[in-house]
């Protein structure tokens, strides 16, 4: 295989899940030390957990540019375009970036035959290189799945370990309880390495605390009870936080998600307990004002909002934030319409019962989503069939779902769309792609 385009690169890692599997973390450390050299582990912030992972990543990032520092962020997955991925200081690898550090993972993989890395790893590696070449002040690596025997997890000393909300996702590779789930999570801790955590669960949060006691490491709790009540605006939050070494008053996110304090105030506690006297409250503020992440109460059209939840805990939190978002706007009688779609492999049963039972949409477009992992139309009925108040239509694929529920919405409707990223990144994607009137 000779020099390749960005799109035949793209086209090679789709296949990679055809031939390879994941390996062991040491094969990726190794694979790694060969493709990168220098040690870069005292850069890296290494953050897992099972909802708001990507979304304090994107709060830690832009506090620590508005500090001064440069910062690589590898994350995932992507809406629309691998490139997603890996970035450094906000902006996405170019192609040719891609195209080169492609070449250079795959030509080490070639070398290794039966150990080639997985779709994941592959891309992991790829981030390193990149970020060796541009040598950020900082690397921020959001894990894949778990933790534990994440590929991300081959960095033995990290700078600082952050885990967010721990739930139920991905249990037939997690376990079953929220103990197993949070013991894998966990997996992340070094010793030696300082982690904050979100203190939201008492079963999940006494794992970490008990696993960074056995590895002598501090543990740093974010409780909600430090958390102010959130004020909710017409496209922003005002909230406050504070513990018992500082305090933020008026803190402002440009989001109508009302769980984003939460992640916010993670974002925090993790830039504040670097200890770099640029992080000042100025940086902090400005940072948590200027973050967007892509895809969480995003309003893509007038009255058109995305959101990435996609597990039980993340659909309750959406529903949070429509209620609280409408409370004070929708009083001219508009009605709340959703786009709904789901990956099979999800509790979707619980998500459509907590959207049900919450009797805030007047109609539910549920479609397919283009995606092999997609839930059948079939399956979709039969989970909606049991829930006879609910307004539901079908559709085969999502481009027919959001023609639809355009059609049907008037001037003072507000349309939600939730249920997977997959879905997300297609409706990004289709937006993108109209033109407009």
């Amino acid at each position: 295989m000779g020099q390749v385009t960005y799109e035949e690169a793209c086209e090679y890692i789709l296949d990679i899940p055809k031939f390879a599997g994941k390996h062991t973390l040491a094969d990726t450390k190794e694979m790694l030390g060969r493709l990168t050299g220098s040690r870069i582990e005292s850069k890296i912030i290494h953050v897992a957990g099972t909802n708001g992972k990507g979304s304090v990543c994107a709060y830690l990032q832009s506090i620590l540019r508005t500090a001064g520092f440069h910062v690589g962020m590898f994350i995932s997955p992507h809406l629309e375009t691998m490139r997603e991925r890996i970035l450094y200081d906000g902006e996405m690898i170019p192609q040719e970036s891609f195209v080169k550090t492609f070449e250079l993972v795959r030509e080490e993989s070639d070398r290794q035959k039966e150990k080639h890395p997985s779709f994941f790893e592959f891309l992991f590696l790829m981030g390193m290189c990149y970020f060796k070449e541009k040598e950020p002040d900082y690397i921020i690596l959001e894990t894949g799945l778990g933790g534990r025997l994440d590929a991300t997890n081959c960095i033995a000393k990290p700078k600082l370990c952050v885990i967010t909300e721990i739930g139920f996702d991905h249990m037939q590779y997690l376990g079953n309880t929220l103990v197993e789930i949070a013991g894998e999570k966990a997996g992340i801790i070094k010793p030696g390495t300082p982690v904050v955590y979100l203190d939201k669960r008492k079963e999940t949060s006494r794992v970490i605390e008990q696993t960074a006691a056995v590895l002598e490491t501090p543990a740093i709790a974010v409780k909600k009870s430090q958390i102010g009540r959130p004020v909710m605006r017409k496209k922003s939050i005002d909230f406050f936080f504070g513990n018992g070494y500082y305090r933020y008053d008026n803190l402002i996110l440009r989001t109508t998600a009302a769980y984003q304090t939460e992640n916010a105030s993670v974002a925090v506690v993790a830039a504040r307990s670097l200890k770099e006297e640029r992080i000042d409250d100025e940086a902090v503020r400005k940072g948590l004002y200027d973050a967007f992440w892509p895809g969480r109460m995003e309003e893509i059209l007038p009255r058109v909002f995305l959101d990435g939840a996609h597990n039980e805990d993340g659909i309750e939190a959406f529903l949070t934030s429509v209620s609280a978002a409408n409370t004070e706007q929708e009083k001219a009688a508009g009605k709340r319409l959703l786009l709904f779609g789901v990956v099979a492999d999800k509790q979707y049963d619980k998500m459509i019962g907590r959207i049900a039972a919450s009797q805030l949409f007047s109609h539910i477009a549920v479609t397919v989503l283009a995606s092999d992992r997609s839930a059948s139309i079939d399956k979709l009925k039969v989970a909606w069939a049991q829930y006879k108040t609910a307004d539901c239509s079908f559709h085969e694929s999502a481009e027919e779902a959001f023609h639809y529920i355009q059609s049907i919405q008037k001037e003072a409707d507000t349309i939600y769309i939730a249920g997977s990223l997959y879905l997300v990144g297609q409706i990004k994607t289709l937006v993108r792609r109209t033109p407009d009137d």
